[in-house]
């Protein structure tokens, strides 16, 4: 991979840590997003075995490069950013940005080990099919794209729309489309013991009125809204899920 070699020029005075790598702010930095230099870093991606991140052309409306990196390589970081999100992204090449989300420090030995039992990787993985696996990958790959009313294809999703595709494709199951009727398939599982490929709901078990996809670390994908797309958001007290349902065997 070709590392780009010069390196954003940054301030001692304006030093800070961020997801454990000294950083500085840049000097070119705006007040929705910033970029910041760091020392080359080593990080090894964390996500799931087999298979790998998005690596995106910039960090700030990113657009998807069409290229990944598996769970386990080590990369060189030569910058790091914020973007308008408050989301970290490190730099790991010219027009090649991934999210920090996704990495733990390469020299850290027990880095990968205290984020399984975090629950972000190992426990995910272990306890899930290879079809949920499939699932939480594809769901993914299709954060970043439009929302359309109606729609079921990566050309624009509405959030039923997206669940239908990604079940589909990634595991070969066929549900239905719409949420009143989504909401009736598989078997109804606790919101406290979910697994990545749960189908969660809100509003009613009768009027379900959104569906998003759980892709674990207390996480899930769904098309949101015409504004912002297929997103990935966490599972919060103010947008609490109502109903969780397990499709996959």
């Amino acid at each position: 991979m070709k590392i780009k070699s010069n390196l954003v020029k940054f301030t001692a005075a304006a030093a800070l840590t961020i997801t454990g790598l000294g950083v500085a702010n840049a000097t070119n930095s705006n007040s929705t997003a910033h970029q910041v230099a760091a020392a080359t870093t080593k990080v090894k991606i964390n996500y799931v075995p087999g298979y790998g991140i998005n690596i995106w052309d910039n960090y700030n409306n990113p657009s998807f490069t069409g290229n990944r990196i598996k769970h386990g390589e080590v990369v060189d970081v030569i910058s790091s950013a914020i973007d308008a999100k408050g989301k970290t992204w490190y730099e790991i090449g010219e027009n090649q940005w991934i999210q920090a989300r996704y990495t733990v420090d390469a020299n850290d030995d027990n880095a990968a080990k205290k984020a399984s039992q975090a629950g972000m990787v190992g426990k995910n993985v272990t306890s899930s099919s290879k079809q949920a696996a499939k699932v939480v990958n594809l769901a993914n790959a299709e954060v970043g794209k439009a929302y359309a009313w109606g729609g079921n294809t990566p050309n624009g999703f509405d959030c039923s729309g997206l669940a239908q595709y990604v079940f589909s494709k990634a595991a070969g199951k066929e549900i239905s489309r719409t949420t009143y009727s989504q909401i009736k398939q598989g078997k109804t599982v606790s919101l406290k013991n979910l697994k990545p490929g749960d189908l969660l709901f809100w509003g009613s078990a009768s009027s379900p009125y959104h569906v998003g996809i759980y892709v674990g670390d207390n996480q899930y994908v769904h098309a949101a809204t015409p504004a912002q797309g297929v997103v990935k958001d966490s599972i919060s007290s103010y947008f609490y899920p109502s109903v969780a349902k397990r499709v996959l065997n």
